[in-house]
């Protein structure tokens, strides 16, 4: 069985400080844990048990930017609010962006502001873009 993070671990502290939450939830911690190891890991939990917040801690432990692909864009907005509620640098790239704010957003991303880049699948098709996260640096 897996042991949770022990409360004197740096984690928790960290949790408190980005997230404003005082534990992790059931299965969290050894889903983060894997992926600061560098390895992959498959989390199933049921809706609103912080899936989210796997990729999203973590990502604010790693150097360079995280690219979240999520196949609805409701569920982007939803979580890009969240992120910036908590002064988290995110942003998604989507169909809803004028051609400018498209540009500042990768502007932001390859400048290093952002920790957490979302997208869709579809973008994936897209040359242009392809072109360009190839030229930013990922965790």
């Amino acid at each position: 069985m897996f042991n949770p993070i022990p409360e004197t671990n740096p984690y928790i502290s960290l949790l408190q400080q980005d997230f404003g939450f005082s534990e992790f939830r059931p299965g969290q911690t050894q889903t983060i844990t894997q992926l600061l190891a560098g390895k992959s890991s498959l989390a199933i939990f049921p809706t609103g048990s912080g899936k989210s917040l796997c990729y999203q801690f973590t990502a604010l432990q790693l150097p360079h930017l995280s690219l979240v692909i999520s196949p609805l864009l409701a569920l982007m907005k939803d979580q890009l609010e969240f992120l910036q509620s908590k002064g988290i640098h995110a942003a998604s790239i989507d169909s809803t962006l004028s051609a400018e704010q498209s540009q500042q957003v990768m502007a932001d991303a390859r400048s290093g502001k952002l920790k957490i880049l979302m997208v869709s699948v579809e973008r994936f098709k897209n040359e242009r873009f392809r072109q360009f996260i190839q030229s930013v640096p990922l965790s």
